[in-house]
């Protein structure tokens, strides 16, 4: 199986991805950093939807599984 382009790398207690890391660029990112890259276009696959009032990061839904954020 292909690597993932993003993984999760902290949850909050409740379930909130906090931090993520580019695999393919070796990059750590935190929520807000991450939001930002996907606003300014960095990450076709990905999009922001608004949770309980906090921009999110969220995978673009489609048939592949190499791009789910978990």
């Amino acid at each position: 199986m292909a690597r993932k382009r993003v993984s999760v790398t902290k949850e909050s207690h409740s379930g909130r991805n906090q931090q993520f890391h580019d695999n393919f660029k070796d990059k750590d990112m935190s929520r807000a950093q991450f939001v930002r890259e996907i606003k300014s276009g960095g990450y076709d696959n990905y999009h922001v939807r608004k949770i309980n009032g906090v921009d999110t990061p969220v995978s673009n839904p489609d048939a592949s599984k190499n791009n789910n954020l978990d």
